[in-house]
């Protein structure tokens, strides 16, 4: 009788860890290819991405990391203009007003990027 519980469990666990597993090979999947749309300043392909996997930029802007960066810093830094504006408009004004990303550029040697007045703009700085 002991047997079968422990086979119950055993099972229980090894089913959960591979439905546990599957989303986040996905949401990796998903990050990666949005910070390749990103530096390629393919907008329109990141918007689709997005729409498709249902996900709103502000929702995922803090978990995604491209390069160690925000997906804002990867767009200054892979001179993305147009992704990067699209991200910018797609984010609160709150989550802007602090400056630390146009500080991050400005000390990182982005400070002629046309995104800095994009943040600027739409963060009423």
């Amino acid at each position: 009788m002991m047997k079968l519980p422990n086979m119950l469990l055993a099972a229980a666990v090894v089913s959960a860890s591979v439905a546990y597993t599957a989303p986040a090979k996905a949401n990796d999947q998903l990050a990666v290819s949005i910070c390749e749309y990103i530096a390629a300043d393919d907008k329109n392909r990141l918007r689709s991405k997005l729409k498709s996997s249902r996900v709103k930029i502000r929702n995922i802007f803090d978990a995604v990391k491209c390069n160690g960066n925000n997906m804002l810093r990867h767009a200054i830094e892979s001179g993305a203009a147009d992704a990067g504006e699209y991200i910018v408009k797609n984010l609160s004004k709150s989550s802007l007003a602090d400056g630390a990303d146009i500080a991050w550029a400005e000390s990182n040697g982005h400070g002629g990027s046309p995104l800095i007045a994009v943040i600027k703009d739409r963060a009423g700085l």
